[in-house]
């Protein structure tokens, strides 16, 4: 149990950090009205592992926060992509391919009001749902689809044999 419970956070700790590094690396094009984050190709983490449901959120959080990022982006981003995580961890038994669906309605939902509210944008929300979600639906659907099938192919080394399991 103890040696599980390690490996649980192990896993969190490093797709946090994965994710964290990303979304810094590439911070021009991670924040903004029309954003770009390749980190949230690793949305499609929770079809392996619970893990990634912690893990995802708080690389959100410390990426955001690093980036100094004003706190209602640091909070409501945080919480878009938790409730995409939770989405996708739950979705994984339907399908495969659509782990990626949940993180971009969450994003696409929430993250226009934190463009509007936090950082003064002007355009219409109708039409930055529409932005982030492409945005969105390219880094998670696409990048995350590709990695998905390359993760697939590793997967008893990289998340051991009871990946996707419902076991936490």
């Amino acid at each position: 149990m103890k040696q599980e419970r390690t490996k649980f956070l192990a896993q969190a700790a490093l797709i946090a950090a994965i994710y964290t590094v990303l979304t810094l690396i590439f911070q021009p094009i991670s924040f903004g009205a029309v954003q770009f984050r390749v980190s949230e190709a690793l949305c499609i983490l929770p079809y392996f592992s619970f893990a990634a449901v912690p893990g995802l959120s708080v690389g959100c959080l410390l990426a955001n926060a690093l980036a100094g990022a004003p706190l209602p982006d640091i909070v409501f981003g945080t919480l878009a992509t938790l409730i995409g995580a939770v989405g996708s961890w739950q979705i994984r038994k339907l399908s495969r391919f659509l782990v990626w669906l949940p993180p971009v309605l969450s994003n696409a939902l929430i993250i226009p009001f934190v463009l509007r509210y936090a950082y003064g944008a002007k355009e219409l929300i109708p039409w930055m749902m529409l932005i982030v979600g492409a945005g969105e639906l390219l880094a998670a659907a696409l990048l995350g689809n590709l990695l998905l099938l390359i993760l697939e192919q590793q997967r008893e080394f990289i998340f051991g044999r009871e990946y996707g399991s419902d076991q936490l």
